[in-house]
């Protein structure tokens, strides 16, 4: 099994689209977020019920099942050392996004994303442990 961290993002994306297409990924490969990915989805819990297409047992059901393919990783196994470096990094791109860094490093594992700032901010940077989600499902 493969293992990626994914954004908050991502997360709310595959909860919204309810698409079939992403149960094979999520069977596949291991999707690891850090837990303040659910503090962002709590946050945007109301948008993400307006915006699926899925009927409410639907989406409870798609849901179980998604985070049920998802591990989550509470903050405090992050050293110091990991957690002073991405803020570091992320000092002038997006702090909200410590921990998914963090994480990425801390467990020497890609990073996916949709989000450009946080991309193109890391690559500039020498980030390499970053990748867009697009460039991701199309080459898999």
């Amino acid at each position: 099994m493969i293992d990626f961290i994914i954004d908050a993002n991502i997360l709310m994306s595959m909860l919204i689209s309810g698409k079939a297409a992403y149960r094979p990924i999520l069977t596949y490969y291991r999707f690891i977020v850090p837990d303040f990915a659910f503090v962002e989805i709590d946050k945007y819990s109301s948008i993400i019920l307006q915006k699926t297409k899925l009927n409410e047992e639907e989406f409870k059901q798609w849901s179980c099942f998604v985070f049920s393919q998802v591990r989550t990783i509470p903050r405090y196994i992050l050293s110091e050392d990991v957690l002073t470096k991405s803020n570091q990094l992320l000092h002038d791109i997006d702090l909200k996004d410590t921990s998914y860094v963090a994480l990425s490093m801390e467990l020497n594992l890609v990073l996916l994303t949709r989000d450009d700032i946080l991309y193109k901010g890391l690559r500039k940077k020498g980030f390499r442990k970053v990748m867009k989600f697009d460039d991701f499902l199309r080459n898999i």
